[in-house]
């Protein structure tokens, strides 16, 4: 049952679980084809085009990074959404990350992971997969190991209800995928992809990152080292969007760091604040005039 921001309620119209070997064999369009597909018929041409897109790109980084021997698939339909859970029984994908790119802490993963462009194999795939797919639909949560992406409550909370969609004997072990999309939702891949690629260009060159993901728990974000962290690989943007909300404010260190060293360091990239209190508003001024 599926109760929107309105109060209204959708019961479960339509379900279906199923399990898929993660073996080499195994094609994601296959299984697209011959399973998801018929159980999303009926649903407008942009919804059904941004299903195939989230759910074989999730599909593959299962067979191909996983490490698992199955993963197990739950759909359900209401007569205002859709929603998918993909369940391996592999290595937990923030621990993989945390060991293959040297981070210090699984957590580190799920900024890295929101900045795009993060991949463990890098001849194969471009770490675009999770940052349009958590974009293209109205809910995406990762569940590994109780490490949750996005880290906030509303996920937290999101993630173990839908985790209840799992039938009994399935231990999570590995890495969970919630996906959630409306029906009738205005959303396009067109309108996404173009919205994180510079005019008349097809490269990902802009990507928008949660600054309060750099933070454990409620610290404080004083430090050039916090700042570091944040700023790790963002020399490959173009245009990197520092999101604020959430961030009550910051030290002169971190400002400096990110609106001073950086911005010399690397001219070409451009750097936008967004969502900023006046505290946080007024440190990034100052460093901005240093």
């Amino acid at each position: 049952m599926q109760i929107d921001e309105r109060g209204r309620v959708f019961p479960v119209l339509d379900r279906k679980e199923f399990d898929v070997p993660l073996v080499n064999e195994t094609a994601e369009d296959r299984i697209w084809r011959t399973e998801v597909a018929p159980f999303m018929a009926g649903l407008p041409g942009t919804a059904r085009e941004i299903w195939q897109y989230g759910f074989t790109k999730m599909l593959n980084n299962a067979i191909d990074h996983s490490s698992g021997t199955r993963v197990r698939i739950v759909m359900e339909r209401t007569a205002a959404d859709a929603r998918v859970t993909l369940v391996d029984d592999g290595e937990a994908i923030f621990r993989k990350i945390a060991k293959e790119t040297q981070l210090d802490d699984e957590r580190h993963a799920i900024l890295e992971l929101a900045k795009g462009k993060l991949t463990t194999d890098p001849e194969k795939h471009t770490g675009e997969g999770i940052f349009f797919t958590s974009r293209l639909f109205d809910r995406f949560a990762l569940l590994s190991h109780g490490v949750f992406f996005p880290d906030d409550e509303a996920t937290r909370e999101y993630c173990i209800e839908r985790t209840g969609a799992i039938s009994a004997g399935f231990v999570i072990d590995g890495t969970a995928v919630f996906l959630e999309l409306s029906n009738d939702t205005e959303k396009t891949t067109k309108g996404v992809f173009d919205e994180y690629t510079a005019d008349g260009d097809y490269e990902f060159s802009k990507t928008v990152v949660p600054v309060r993901l750099t933070r454990y728990g409620d610290e404080a974000l004083l430090s050039r080292s916090q700042a570091k962290r944040l700023l790790a690989r963002l020399d490959r943007f173009k245009t990197v969007v520092l999101d604020f909300e959430g961030v009550e404010w910051i030290g002169q260190g971190f400002a400096d760091e990110l609106f001073r060293v950086f911005v010399r360091r690397h001219p070409n990239v451009e750097i936008v604040p967004v969502n900023e209190n006046p505290q946080v508003r007024s440190m990034i001024r100052r460093a901005q005039a240093a």
